[in-house]
């Protein structure tokens, strides 16, 4: 069993649901040791603010988790999934432990702790999930196979002139799932800025300009 902690720890909820962060809130309240929120919002909120570290992430990935990058705060994230699928992509998205959204407060606090202290958490229903494969850049050169399907058409858009907002409309995904496709397109064709990508990409015959 893990030591208590010698100060309440301090932790940052993430959830694009505001009724979902207030009922984690009052579920964590209830418990007989104090957690001390620090954050409170969505990610892009959060990540923007970017203020001093908590212990721990708590993100509710809410019921449809689309591909993309766990909450980067500067601690180790506690993933709470609607189901195995989800909980593939959390854990590829960089989350150090999984739960089902329904679980248990006192499980809940349990895992929080564990998470916080460095160590990989799994309900046992989720133990046997696995990270979903997630592209990388190989070494060398970029070439036409290196972008994922979901990346060609973010290239796409890029040379249309079209905002990470107005991708994101396009797609039907969140502006922060757009963003995050933008920047893995710019660092597998090795540039800065859109403009140089979508250069690179005309160069190469990923789009016509």
């Amino acid at each position: 069993m893990l030591d208590a902690p010698s100060s309440s720890p301090r932790l940052a909820l993430v959830s694009e649901d505001p009724l979902a962060r207030g009922a984690l809130a009052r579920a964590l309240s209830d418990q007989a040791e104090a957690w001390t929120v620090v954050a409170a919002g969505t990610q892009e909120e959060l990540e923007a603010a970017r203020g001093e570290p908590p212990d721990v992430v708590l993100w509710d990935t809410g019921l449809r988790l689309e591909e993309g990058a766990a909450p980067d705060l500067g601690a180790p994230v506690l993933a709470l999934v609607a189901d195995e699928a989800a909980g593939e992509l959390a854990l590829g998205a960089g989350a150090r432990g999984l739960l089902f959204r329904d679980v248990a407060p006192g499980m809940l606090g349990a895992a929080l702790h564990a998470v916080a202290r460095g160590l990989t958490v799994f309900e046992p229903g989720l133990s046997h999930v696995r990270a979903a494969p997630r592209s990388t850049a190989p070494s060398g050169a970029p070439g036409p196979d290196t972008l994922t399907p979901r990346e060609r058409e973010v290239l796409g858009l890029l040379a249309e002139g079209l905002s990470n907002k107005a991708i994101a409309d396009r797609l039907a995904i969140s502006e922060h799932t757009a963003k995050f496709h933008v920047n893995a397109v710019l660092a597998k064709l090795g540039v800065q800025r859109r403009t140089e990508a979508v250069v690179r990409a005309a160069r190469m015959g990923l789009v016509t300009l």
